[in-house]
């Protein structure tokens, strides 16, 4: 009897966390193989670093193929087809039966939902960061915004932390009193989902830095120095940085995995799919919560639920009976400039949450640079 074959597909952060446990719990005891388009992956949380020139594109950034020293199999390619019936998937033309599907591909950024947002700038990608950084060093005055285009987006924190991270870039340069910066959010707060003391936290934060806040503003349109609403107002900026709608890849739509969410509901303990043997983790599965919200889309979250599925089919395979189930739990740092972070953490699956903002401080900031390192050691 061959050994069953497991499929992740995405070498994101839920991928090469869900394909190492897998060889560490299974070693020859099954095929892994992880079908991801891009090889160079980078770590996400440290594209605001890039936005202000702390760091580079490539020391953030690892060849996945170094997965294949473990035995893990690593195919180059665009994800084509997903055949849940079958059980096969098409990788760049290649067909690749599998036992075991955990789908990790992640959130799509679709900047054509809104018109003229293609033009805006943006810190969710590494190329948008690197581009940005370069339009930043040669801004001397005038009004920078902020918007997030629409929900759910990833890393909830990271509009928050980009603008606070804008304010202490320009500080250093001391040019901070030319300089005008605000956020618009569709949420009526920062942060919602931690309740309301941590987003007025965050607001207070924002009103230290001088760095203004406008709630219930959802975007429509943009036209050249111009943000359209659809409440009917409009604000004119000199640059404009967009968290673009997310959207779940077009090859998972296609499988008929999602449903009324537009994502791929899953169980919240077991990240199982309604289709037997297929699991979803991180930005592309939704998890709804008890009051009708749904689990951030964050890497922290895409880690932990990978180590569980890894986990758990490695049990279904060695005949163990023992289970594990997704508890919820999670922190995020929130870099407030200044070498000074934040950080939130606490039970997502709690009734009700339970949300900690943890007052900025150099130790977190450095927390996150630590953990940054041992991610980039760790896991390729």
């Amino acid at each position: 009897m061959s050994e069953p074959t497991i499929l992740v597909l995405g070498g994101g952060v839920g991928g090469v966390v869900a394909a190492n446990e897998l060889h560490t719990k299974l070693k020859e005891k099954a095929n892994i193989i992880v079908a991801e388009r891009n090889p160079q992956q980078s770590f996400p949380p440290s594209y605001l670093w890039v936005m202000t020139g702390e760091r580079q594109a490539n020391t953030i950034s690892r060849d996945i193929t170094g997965l294949e020293r473990k035995q893990i199999e690593v195919v180059a390619g665009e994800v084509e087809k997903i055949d849940t019936k079958n059980k096969n998937v098409v990788v760049a033309g290649r067909d690749i039966n599998y036992d075991y599907l955990i789908i990790a591909l992640g959130a799509t950024l679709d900047f054509e939902s809104i018109p003229g947002l293609s033009k805006s700038h943006t810190f969710y990608t590494l190329e948008g960061a690197a581009k940005l950084y370069a339009e930043l060093i040669g801004f001397k005055s005038g009004r920078i915004a902020i918007a997030i285009s629409d929900l759910p987006y990833k890393c909830p924190a990271a509009p928050y932390e980009g603008a606070m991270l804008l304010e202490g870039f320009f500080h250093s340069r001391h040019i901070r009193h030319n300089i005008e910066l605000a956020i618009y959010t569709p949420e009526p707060a920062p942060l919602p989902i931690a309740g309301e003391k941590a987003g007025a936290s965050v607001q207070e934060m924002l009103a230290h830095k001088g760095v203004q806040f406008y709630g219930d503003k959802q975007l429509a349109a943009v036209k050249k120095g111009e943000m359209q609403f659809a409440d009917d107002s409009s604000v004119e900026c000199d640059l404009l940085i967009t968290v673009p709608p997310h959207k779940v890849p077009t090859v998972i739509s296609d499988s008929g995995l999602t449903d009324k969410s537009g994502w791929v509901t899953v169980d919240r303990h077991t990240l199982e799919t309604s289709t037997e043997d297929v699991f979803a983790i991180g930005d592309n599965a939704n998890i709804e919560l008890f009051d009708g919200k749904s689990l951030p889309k964050a890497g922290v979250f895409a880690h932990g639920q990978a180590e569980v599925v890894a986990r758990n089919i490695a049990a279904r395979i060695l005949g163990h009976a023992k289970r594990e189930e997704y508890d919820g739990t999670g922190y995020c740092f929130l870099e407030a400039g200044g070498g000074v972070a934040g950080m939130a953490q606490g039970d997502f699956f709690a009734e009700p949450r339970h949300i900690t903002l943890r007052t900025p401080s150099p130790v977190w900031h450095w927390g996150k640079v630590a953990y940054e390192r041992y991610w980039l050691w760790k896991w390729y």
